[in-house]
């Protein structure tokens, strides 16, 4: 399994804290003031970028795996190519 870095372990304490929060908030626990109540959707902004950074990071490597794989492919053209020219 792959190690959490600090970031996505933020990520998940928020959404675990907009989740209690939303139950509490349901079960009429907590009365908080209008300013607060939007606390949730600031940590919910927050998870949005987090999303966006995560797939943006995993683009980052398909794309240098893609560039890797045509390296390849060229290097094996190029060996196939030598061998040919030595072995006419």
């Amino acid at each position: 399994m792959k190690k959490l870095n600090i970031w996505d372990m933020l990520a998940w304490m928020v959404l675990a804290g907009i989740l209690v929060w939303v139950i509490l908030k349901m079960m009429g626990i907590i009365n908080t003031p209008v300013l607060i109540e939007y606390a949730p959707y600031f940590g919910a902004v927050y998870l949005a970028g987090w999303q966006i950074h995560k797939l943006a990071t995993v683009a980052n490597e398909v794309h240098e795996l893609k560039k890797f794989k045509e390296a390849t492919i060229n290097k094996i053209h190029n060996i196939e190519t030598n061998c040919l020219i030595k072995h006419k």
